[in-house]
Parts: structure tokens; C-alpha cells; sequence
């Protein structure tokens, strides 16, 4: 695996991470590039005083490539998201696959989401501090999650606002699709809070393992394939938690996943990308913003009973 990085100043560190999301990297870091120099300065505030821009006056802002991802085409898109030309102060660097993802996600701690649900990383499953689950309908569902090497530790605004419509809005007994499952946890979630069953779909087969895992660790009951191994059929509920541009090109797929009367629940979306989002799938039902948090959105719709 290999990182993408680039210099910037503070003023483009947040539109250029959010253009290298766009095109297709996996995940985005900013560092200071004046760390470890005379010139390197903290960042933080007093309580109240937080920084506004979470980036110093010189960064470098770096971006982990999936596989097979040309890096000359994702500074392309990224040029074309910022504005600016992108060919000088970049490089490219190795990452071990396995360390730099098991570093990261064991820098993740329990988390909850809304009232009912818990995220518990496999690392801190023995702490009995953390609640348990409730067999009483309404009552908390514990997810226990090993990401492995696949992404979707449940800290995203993204992740959270899909696993809030699952807690709030999943009809019972309903049948699921999450497209793009990563990890499992939307999947998870959804046999969890009473679906009947659960299907789950990724193009990265180790996403597929880590779902399977995942499942049998819950003690929860998901069927998780590659694309190639999906069959036919409609779900009641069809979730994909991706980025905007896949979302675009998924939209018939996804959209003649629903059933008539069914709903379709996407995120990985940004704010000022939903009303281009929601047009691709206005051939098949009109989505709206269902809730933003931190920039992101998630969009909802509703097939037509028809």
C-alpha cells in the first residue's frame, strides 16, 4: 500500500483532503510539515478557544491509496476540486498494509451512537465498564468490532448518521442490503436491531472476510460477498455508506435494489455534493437530506409503492 503526500498551506488543507476523498483514497491525514524544526508549532486552544482550521501554516496532507489507484488520476480530480494545479511538492511512500491500518484503528476507543448503540473495538471488549445488550426492544445494542484490514472503526459522521436511521427508522423484520459494508458494522447493526435478513457486498475482499468475522463475533447471521457472488433481489432497505462519485455511478444498481415502498439510505456524502447525489437517483426516487453532522450528509428516499 502506499501514502500520497502533498504540501499546503493552512488556507487549502480541508478542501484538498476533501478533493483526495472525492477521487478515491482510502483515508486522509494532515501533519505539520514544520514537525520536528524549529518552526514547528502546536495546535490547540484554550477550552472555548479551539482553533477554527484544524491545520498549521505548512502541512502535509496524506493520502492512503487503495490498490491499483493511479496516483496521476487522483491528483488530476484533486486539481480539479481545488482549483489549483497539483504537480509539484508531492511524493509517494510505501506503508506496510497491516501495520499502518492496525495502528490506526487501535488509536479508536468505545463509542456510542445516539441513544441505543455502542461501538466496542475488539481491544477493549473485556472492559466491564461498557454496557451490555438488552434483550428489551428499545434497550442498547453492543457492536463488538475488529476492523482488521478493512475501514469502519464507527467514528465517522457518515457511519453514525447511518447507524442513527437503522436505530430510529429500520422497519421490523425488514430485509437489508449494505453495499460497500467495509467492516460489517451497518450490516451488523441491522441484524442487531431486528432485521430479518442481512446481506452484505464489497469490491475488497479482506472488507468481506472482516464483515464475516465480524458477524460471527455478534453471534448475528449476514450473508457477505463480492460484487461478483451477489445474486438478484430487492430488500426493503438498501444502505450504502461510500463517497459521492460511486454513489453516482451505483445509482440504477442501487436504486432497482429497493423494493417498491422500500428505503434507500446513502452517506459518505458532503453537504455541497447532495443535490448532484440526489440527482443521479431522481429517475428512480427523490432523495432528501434525512440529517447533516460535520459537513456530511444523509440522504434518504423512498421507492415508490407503485
Amino acid at each position: 500500500m502506499r501514502e500520497l503526500v502533498l504540501k499546503c498551506p493552512q488556507s487549502e488543507a480541508e478542501l484538498l483532503s476533501d478533493a483526495l476523498l472525492e477521487a478515491g483514497v482510502l483515508a486522509v491525514s494532515v501533519e505539520d510539515a514544520d514537525s520536528d524544526t524549529q518552526n514547528e508549532a502546536p495546535l490547540y486552544g484554550e477550552p472555548g478557544l479551539e482553533p477554527e482550521v484544524q491545520a498549521w501554516n505548512n502541512n502535509r496532507v496524506v493520502a492512503l491509496l487503495p490498490d491499483g489507484l493511479d496516483p496521476a488520476q487522483v491528483l488530476e480530480q484533486a486539481a480539479g476540486q481545488t482549483g489549483r494545479a497539483l504537480d509539484d511538492d508531492w511524493f509517494l511512500r510505501e506503508v506496510p498494509d497491516e501495520d499502518w491500518v492496525r495502528l490506526t484503528q487501535s488509536q479508536f476507543g468505545p463509542i456510542q451512537v445516539g441513544e441505543r448503540i455502542w461501538i466496542i473495538p475488539s481491544w477493549h471488549a473485556g472492559d466491564p465498564s461498557l454496557p451490555q445488550n438488552t434483550a428489551d426492544p428499545g434497550g442498547t445494542v453492543r457492536i463488538e468490532l475488529d476492523p482488521g484490514l478493512a475501514f469502519g472503526t464507527g467514528s465517522h459522521p457518515t457511519t453514525h448518521l447511518c447507524l442513527e436511521w437503522l436505530a430510529e427508522c429500520l422497519p421490523s423484520d425488514a430485509t437489508v442490503l449494505d453495499y460497500g459494508c467495509g467492516s460489517g458494522i451497518l450490516a451488523i447493526a441491522a441484524a442487531m436491531l431486528g432485521a430479518a435478513s442481512v446481506d452484505a457486498v464489497d469490491i475488497d475482499e479482506q472488507a468481506v472476510e472482516a464483515t464475516r468475522d465480524n458477524a460471527l463475533n455478534n453471534r448475528v447471521r449476514i450473508y457477505a460477498c463480492l460484487p461478483d457472488d451477489f445474486g438478484p433481489g430487492q430488500y426493503q432497505v438498501v444502505v450504502a455508506n461510500i463517497l459521492s462519485n460511486p454513489l453516482k455511478m451505483l445509482a440504477p444498481m442501487l436504486a432497482n435494489r429497493v423494493l417498491p415502498g422500500g428505503s434507500l439510505v446513502l452517506s459518505g456524502v458532503l453537504e455541497r455534493q447532495a443535490e448532484e447525489v440526489a440527482a443521479a437517483y431522481a429517475p428512480w426516487l427523490k432523495m432528501n437530506v434525512w440529517q447533516a453532522r460535520d459537513g456530511w450528509v444523509c440522504l434518504h428516499g423512498r421507492r415508490s409503492a407503485d
